[in-house]
Order: C-alpha cells, then structure tokens, then sequence
C-alpha cells in the first residue's frame, strides 16, 4: 500500500481554479484561499492511473453511466463503507449535487410552495428553492457552545403548515459539522412521517468524518419512509473529483424516477456522462480506499492542530465540535461582531479568502468556515495570519 504525502503543496495557479484563480477583486496579491470545498491534495494514484489509460484510448465520446460496473463500484461502496445496501435500480445519474437539488424541488414543489432549510446552511440551498420560485421557510438550528442541534418544536410547527410541502436535509451538515445521530435523524423522519412531506437529503459529505464517528444514510435508517426520500451523494467531495461533475441519487420511488428521468432529460441526457468521470469515479470507488483512510487521519491532525491554535492564541474563539466535513466552522464574534469588519480583516487585512459565516444565513454572522483540506503548512499561514490581524 502505498503511502501518500499530504504535506505536498501543489501549484493551482493557472488551471482555472475557482478556489486559487477566482479570487475576491480585493484580495491582496498573495491571499490565501481556504474557502470553496474542493481539496489541495494530489487525487489518488489509481484515479489518475484511470484517466491516463481511458485518454490513451484517444475518443471521448457520449459515455452512458448506465453499466452494471459502474453501479457496481457505487452500491459496493456504500455497502462496505457503510453498510447500506442499495437497490441499483434506484440509481440516477446528475452532473452534480446543486444541479439535481434544482431539478428536485421543480418535481416536488409548485412555484410559490413552502421549502424547509436549517440555516445556517449550504447557501445553493437558499438559491435553488429561490430561484425556482419556491418559498424558502427557515428553520434554523439552535446553537449552544459551538454545538448545534436541531430545532424539533419549530420542525413540528412548520411541518404542520399545509404550505410547505418538504424540506431539504443536509447530512453530515455543511458548514456546522454536525454528524446526525439516528435518533436525530428517526425524529426527522416521523415529523415529515407525520404530516406527508418528501425528504431531500444532501449527504455529499457522508465519507469524510472524523474518527470514531459514524454516518447514518437517512434512507438506511428509516426505509419504512423511502418513498418519501431522496439522498444525494457524490464522489467529489470524499476523493476530490469535484471539477469531474458527477454525482449519484438514490431515489427509491418509482414514480418520483420517472418524474426526474423526464425532467432532466431534455437538460441533460441520462445516458450520457463524461467519460473521465465514469474512469474516475469507479477507480475511487473501488481502488481509493487505502487514499481516503490516510486523507481523514491527516484531517483528523488538522482538526486537532487548529483547536490547540485557537485555544492558545486566539481563545476567545468558539471552534465548533464539527464530527463530518473538512470544514471548520469557528465562532469569531467576541473578536468581531460585525461581519463586514470581520471581512475586511480577513480579505483585505489578512489576505485571507475564507467562506464568510453570513453566506450560509444571517445566523452565520460573525463565524468563518474555514477549509482545512490543505497541507499543514499552509494551515498555519492561514492562522497566523488570523491572529495578527484579530488580537
């Protein structure tokens, strides 16, 4: 097995990078971009070995998902990885997560219906109810030093209004970190239960935890619900393929396949993928797993590594006990309450591009997320240089 070095700092500049390219018009030269969720760190060797014998091939035409290997490496995946055994008929392809989100809600909601979020939360979520002319009908968690549950009286009340006809779950939940427990997750599920309202849940991250903690699939938990349920789930955040637009749901419901094969058909069609994708997807699924076991440990150092500097230099911060993601999400209000300022410190002060806490909702004001998927050098830049310009 070989052993990977995720000290390794690899050039980004010129590859159209959005992280490293698109920077923020007043970043100072030299910023250091921690923000958008991609990883530095090198894919692992069997994806890359993949690609180069699938372009040696020399034609990159229409590619089609729909092959027997390629659900093979999903469903195996999440058997071994955890322990859910998926049907791989309930598998439908979409470019990419916030694409398949959007076409969702378009099945499930009439313009002007009520959509449940937990801000603060991944803001495409705001943006896709939003912009298909749903409502958007704001949950929000409740938070308690730097621990985050879910608001189950304010769910209940909500769920009960005839308006709102579902919500869109994020678990493990981005940017808080959260890793649901089951009883979190069963609770849910019997409110929505309850009152007849469909599921969307996000769980993109569901690979990427720390460790001695475990992710419960919602649909592995409550299949009794599964007609109301649709996961989402992807290889790019979990192996870093994000720039591969590809991802993978599971939708139990006949009917509710059959609304989204006809939906996105004519927008992008089902049978065809890209063929680098399908390489890279089914050699991280099946070769990539000794890759991810190093990745999260060298995480878990980070994790750690951040939480010692915060509570030595800048120890009025409130570091969230994040249990999924790579995302640190910390608490700077004692420092700065104002989140323009808190921005202007860290872009223009700091040359810092961090993913500000108010994106995800006004609940998010005076937090930073934090991107921690880098080699530690650049980490300790990164919080160095936020303790300059905070103390």
């Amino acid at each position: 097995m070989k052993t990977y070095d995720f000290d390794q700092t690899v050039d980004r500049a010129g590859t159209y990078s959005i992280k490293w390219d698109q920077l923020p018009a007043d970043a100072p030269a030299g910023s250091l971009p921690l923000w958008i969720a991609d990883m530095d760190f090198p894919c692992a060797d069997p994806i890359l070995d993949a690609i180069r014998r699938r372009v040696d091939r020399q034609i990159l035409g229409y590619t089609t998902h729909n092959t027997k290997d390629y659900k093979d490496a999903v469903t195996g995946w999440f058997r071994r990885r955890h322990g859910w055994e998926i049907d791989p008929d309930t598998l439908c392809y979409s470019p990419g997560v916030v694409p398949a989100l959007s076409f969702l809600v378009d099945i499930l909601a009439q313009p002007g219906d009520g959509v449940l979020i937990q801000r603060p939360v991944y803001h495409p979520f705001t943006a896709t109810v939003e912009n298909t002319g749903r409502r958007v009908v704001n949950n929000p968690l409740l938070y308690e030093n730097g621990h985050y549950t879910i608001d189950f009286q304010g769910l209940e009340e909500k769920m009960a209004l005839p308006s709102v006809k579902g919500m869109i779950l994020c678990s493990p939940h981005n940017p808080v970190g959260r890793v649901w427990t089951e009883e979190e997750l069963r609770r849910t599920v019997d409110i929505c239960k309850t009152y007849d309202k469909w599921i969307i849940c996000d769980e993109i991250h569901c690979d990427l935890l720390r460790e001695g903690v475990q992710h419960h699939p919602i649909l592995q938990v409550c299949p009794d619900y599964s007609h109301r349920i649709i996961a989402c789930t992807a290889p790019s955040k979990t192996f870093n393929l994000a720039g591969m637009q590809l991802s993978n749901l599971v939708i139990p419901n006949p009917v509710y396949r059959e609304l989204w094969r006809h939906e996105t058909g004519d927008r992008f069609p089902v049978a065809s993928t890209g063929p680098l994708s399908i390489a890279a997807m089914t050699a991280a699924y099946n070769e990539s797993e000794d890759w991810l076991d190093q990745a999260l440990r060298y995480l878990d150092g980070n994790f750690a590594y951040a939480r010692e500097f915060f509570a030595e230099r800048l120890p009025q911060a409130t570091v969230c006990d994040g249990q999924g993601t790579y995302l640190l999400w910390v608490d700077l209000r004692a420092y700065c309450s104002d989140a323009a300022a808190l921005r202007n410190k860290m872009v223009r002060e700091a040359g810092l591009v961090l993913d500000e806490g108010d994106l995800f909702g006004p609940e998010g004001a005076g937090f930073e997320r934090i991107n921690l998927a880098c080699p530690r050098g650049v980490l300790r830049d990164c919080l160095e240089r936020m303790a300059r310009v905070l103390r």
